[in-house]
């Protein structure tokens, strides 16, 4: 039996500019793309560091995430790619807030250091959420 794959998409986070989607359902399952800090009307990049990038991009994650009819609460998985470790302290202390949900267990993670990322970016982040 082969399962449905429906893809997600939400006008509160920046479009999907190749051929991709920005989140796919497969049964109880959405695995979003990774999403960069664009602010979703302009485009662009937002202006300041990681804390300024870091918020966007949760940002945008939250909105794929509500299209697909699941929160930050159901996200069981994340892989954080940061353009300099040295940046991982704070970007910690705004993913915390996001995920640290009283009742909640915080998603398993994995943070990368990588050499790039798109347009620039210090951070971008992808993610697993379960549907109950």
């Amino acid at each position: 039996m082969t399962q449905k794959i429906n893809a997600i998409v939400s006008g509160r986070a920046p479009a999907a500019v190749g051929p991709y989607s920005q989140a796919i359902r497969v049964g109880h399952f959405v695995f979003t793309s990774g999403q960069i800090p664009l602010d979703p009307t302009t485009g662009h990049l937002v202006s300041g560091g990681i804390v300024e990038q870091t918020k966007q991009v949760l940002t945008n994650i939250e909105a794929v995430l509500l299209a697909a009819g699941v929160g930050f609460q159901e996200v069981v998985k994340t892989t954080v790619y940061l353009k300099n470790l040295d940046d991982f302290a704070a970007m910690n202390e705004v993913y915390g807030f996001c995920f640290s949900i009283e009742g909640s267990a915080a998603p398993a993670r994995s943070t990368v250091q990588v050499s790039a990322l798109p347009k620039d970016s210090l951070i971008e982040i992808d993610c697993v959420a379960v549907v109950n």
